[in-house]
């Protein structure tokens, strides 16, 4: 492993809002968030994978109304891994984002989407500003 990576793989949240604006989307940077959204997916797909073993691992309940229970906890759950599932496709379109040097521009202005919201929210696309917009025109067309 390269210094450059050794350091960017303990990169703080901290030392990353640290840097000044001209390292926006430096190599340091790219790597923080790559490591995140890939440490992400992997959770993702082990809670996919819990999910599966418990399906199968769950007994018809012979009580009716434990078997209405247990139907309700099992639509509940995969609603939660089609979320999840959601989320990964939006994790590998991030990573292919890095890979192509867009990772952290807006996808409608171009502008930077800035650190503190790609800290809150990995896979964002769009600045806040865009992203407000989006959603006052989907309010209004709805």
């Amino acid at each position: 492993m390269t210094d450059t990576a050794k350091t960017a793989s303990t990169l703080t949240e901290e030392q990353l809002l640290a840097m000044p604006e001209s390292d926006y989307m430096n190599a340091e940077q790219l790597e923080f968030f790559r490591t995140r959204l890939e440490t992400m997916r992997g959770e993702l797909l082990e809670n996919g994978q819990t999910t599966i073993v418990h399906l199968q691992e769950t007994e018809a309940a012979p009580d009716e109304a434990d078997r209405a229970t247990q139907e309700e906890e099992h639509v509940l759950e995969q609603r939660i891994r089609d979320r999840e599932r959601k989320l990964i496709h939006k994790i590998d379109s991030a990573l292919d984002r890095i890979a192509n040097g867009t990772y952290g521009f807006c996808e409608a202005s171009g502008n930077p989407i800035g650190l503190r919201r790609l800290i809150a929210r990995p896979t964002a696309t769009l600045s806040i500003e865009e992203q407000e917009r989006h959603e006052r025109e989907e309010k209004l067309f709805r």
